[in-house]
């Protein structure tokens, strides 16, 4: 994003409101993010912090997926949070994860396959800032799976180990 023209800069290029408004659950995986970057508070441009909150339906979750820009900050207000990542290496991977309540904070590496899911019985709120105007995300399953055009079916069953309807499903 390009700075502004500081003389056209206002209060406003520094402002959001909405944190407060929960996010639309209702949806296949259960959750909803609303995400306060530099699209939406363009003052954060250079700034390196950008702020989210994350809403989960009871099971709902945030699947695996990747921070290229930025390593993240979770603080849950409401509901039980199953939270983790992978740290892997040539040799192994390593499952980080947590169970975390109400005031709990969870620190997410920047790169590393990470996951957020509600294993409580009500909805969950958490908050998550990143180190970062725009961190970025990538998908783990969305990207592999959901691809244009779409990657060979033999290779991904091959690569996860799964039967090739598995994967074309």
């Amino acid at each position: 994003m390009l700075c502004k023209d500081p003389k056209l800069v206002t209060s406003n290029d520094f402002y959001f409101s909405g944190l407060n408004t929960p996010g639309n659950t209702n949806n296949r995986l259960g959750s909803s993010v609303t995400n306060v970057d530099v699209r939406r508070i363009p003052g954060l441009n250079t700034l390196g912090v950008a702020i989210s909150r994350f809403d989960f339906a009871p099971g709902g979750q945030i699947p695996p997926h990747i921070h290229p820009r930025a390593s993240q900050m979770i603080l849950v207000l409401e509901g039980t949070l199953l939270v983790g990542f992978v740290s892997s290496n040539d040799y192994n991977s390593t499952l980080f994860s947590k169970v975390l309540y109400p005031g709990d904070v969870f620190a997410f590496p920047v790169g590393l396959v990470q996951f957020h899911t509600n294993i409580g019985k009500t909805n969950a709120v958490a908050i998550g800032a990143v180190g970062s105007q725009n961190p970025g995300v990538v998908p783990i399953g969305k990207t592999l799976f959901g691809s244009r055009p779409l990657i060979d079916t033999g290779l991904l069953a091959k690569a996860f180990a799964l039967d090739v309807n598995t994967v074309r499903y």
